[in-house]
């Protein structure tokens, strides 16, 4: 009965370090709710943080969550970026890459209904080079650079979202808050792509092996967003404005969330 209750620990113990190490996440820009850099005071008034941003927020068979994974407003940014500039992404190190995928990087002007593409790394994301090419999982960052038209606001929503090459299909998102140096303006490119995120949006089947799978809805599709702000100049953290919903709206819709009925 003991060598029993101890197997059954031990097997927990162990599917649980699985459950934590078993997908991937944004580590920089920080997350909303992440326990790796936010802290209590930075959360909204009746949230927690969240030890589960690894996980996906959808299935081709389900929307779990909403875009974000929770839709309470962020009260402040986490970093403050310039258009025109690089900037760089960075990831978990001990998280699963499922042996790539397509990604994307977006942000958005309406605190997260819609979403713009700023930068893709489609087909063995996380690789050197495909796993089937002896590629190394070892990428566990990326650069690039904004582009110079995007517009000045004090807040802003970064996205970043995965559809991974193997295992269940899965939509992967997280988001940080972020300001944007920049004037006034408008910018207009491509709509986030949504996959593998409920009955409403595309499937994309396992592609080890095969990793154009998928890959038209990244490079073909003729969906845009315009996201709009009011410009923005860099100022101290401690005086950076909190989120206004009234502030940034954008010109056009598209990869918009699904009822909310769906998300429960």
């Amino acid at each position: 009965m003991l060598a029993m209750q101890l197997l059954t620990s031990t097997l927990t113990t162990v599917l649980a370090a699985v459950s934590v190490l078993g997908h991937m996440e944004m580590t920089s820009p920080c997350p909303r709710y992440s326990p790796k850099c936010a802290t209590p005071s930075d959360l909204p008034p009746g949230t927690v943080l969240d030890y589960n941003l690894n996980g996906p927020i959808g299935t081709k068979s389900s929307a779990n969550q909403p875009f974000c994974k929770y839709t309470t407003p962020w009260p402040r940014v986490s970093d403050t970026w310039t258009a025109g500039h690089p900037v760089t992404v960075t990831f978990a190190n001990n998280g699963a890459s499922h042996s790539g995928g397509h990604t994307e990087f977006s942000i958005s002007y309406d605190n997260a209904n819609t979403f713009v593409v700023l930068h893709q790394v489609l087909r063995h994301s996380f690789f050197t080079a495909p796993p089937t090419s002896s590629g190394s999982d070892t990428v566990r960052s990326y650069t690039f650079t904004l582009p110079a038209a995007l517009p000045g606001t004090s807040h802003a929503v970064f996205a970043w979202t995965w559809v991974n090459a193997i295992g269940n299909r899965e939509f992967y998102m997280n988001c940080a808050d972020v300001a944007i140096v920049g004037n006034a303006g408008s910018y207009t490119g491509k709509a986030m792509t949504v996959a593998n995120y409920g009955p409403l949006y595309p499937s994309i089947p396992e592609f080890m092996g095969n990793y154009d799978t998928g890959i038209q809805l990244y490079t073909t599709s003729t969906s845009q967003v315009t996201v709009s702000g009011t410009g923005f100049s860099n100022i101290p953290t401690s005086t950076i404005p909190t989120l206004s919903s009234s502030a940034n709206t954008p010109v056009y819709s598209a990869a918009a969330m699904p009822p909310s009925s769906s998300w429960y």
